[in-house]
């Protein structure tokens, strides 16, 4: 006969027993517990164990299912996807990246808060996007992501336009989240598309500088440039999540919320593997 004893058993050893390689470790939970919505006091007692709804959201951001093609035993694709948004109104992906963020930083014998930073753009295709735009240079129609990173490659901030809004234009929603969240990043490096007068002028009224790293007169093919390469890695980071291969989400919001579920798993796993 099964009692509440047997059953708490099993629960504890399914958890033991990793499925998938991007399921949670215990010490990951142990991190990420604290930042869960706690039980309401009133209504219906909760069903949903949210240690397997973050397993199955980021088994969908890592193999790029759909939401109804989710493995059966995660439960309901209908009850991960409203999981998924009550959390994201939260801010709590971009929450759980930003804590393991300084503790990575403090690990490798670094200041919790960064003072420079890396700045860049990339061009996805964007098929479901609820506005897209044209990206003539790459010659893309969709979406443009535009991150701010440390200089180990860590992702500070993420702001996602149409694919025709020019770097420089992208770059400034960047600088005020930037001033508002990390106000010690005093310094910046950026390529020569950023080299634009009103994004100079912005950048000294918040207390920015903006150093361009240019490719060198006589550079022939691809070469690695200081500072530069280090966004680069962040790009190719990113795209090992299949999920972020192309923009699938219709919403801006709903897309950097798969972004900071992808970068804080890949920072969980420098803290505890």
């Amino acid at each position: 006969m099964w009692t509440p004893e047997h059953r708490e058993r099993q629960k504890a050893l399914a958890a033991k027993r990793k499925r998938y390689p991007s399921d949670l470790t215990d010490e990951e939970w142990l991190l990420l517990q604290p930042l869960m919505p706690a039980p309401g006091r009133t209504g219906r007692p909760r069903e949903s164990d949210l240690r397997e709804m973050i397993n199955a959201l980021r088994y969908l951001v890592r193999s790029g299912c759909g939401w109804r093609m989710l493995p059966i035993h995660f439960g309901a694709w209908e009850t991960v996807y409203w999981w998924f948004r009550r959390l994201a109104r939260r801010l709590l992906f971009a929450t759980l990246h930003e804590v393991v963020l300084m503790l990575d930083r403090e690990c490798q014998g670094r200041t919790p808060e960064p003072s420079a930073g890396v700045i860049d753009s990339q061009s996805i295709k964007a098929p479901q996007a609820d506005h897209r735009g044209f990206d003539g240079g790459k010659k893309i129609t969709g979406r443009k992501r535009h991150i701010a990173v440390d200089t180990d490659g860590r992702l500070l901030m993420v702001n996602i336009t149409p694919a025709g809004v020019a770097d420089s234009t992208g770059a400034m929603a960047v600088l005020d989240a930037l001033k508002q969240r990390w106000p010690d990043v005093k310094r910046l490096f950026a390529d020569g598309a950023y080299d634009r007068l009103q994004l100079m002028s912005k950048a000294e009224t918040l207390g920015f500088i903006i150093e361009v790293v240019r490719r060198h007169q006589q550079q022939v093919g691809f070469q690695v440039l200081p500072r530069r390469w280090v966004v680069e890695r962040t790009f190719g980071w990113m795209v090992r999540w299949r999920r972020l291969v192309r923009d699938y989400e219709q919403r801006t919001d709903v897309s950097e919320a798969m972004i900071h579920v992808a970068m804080s798993d890949l920072l969980m796993r420098r803290l505890f593997r």
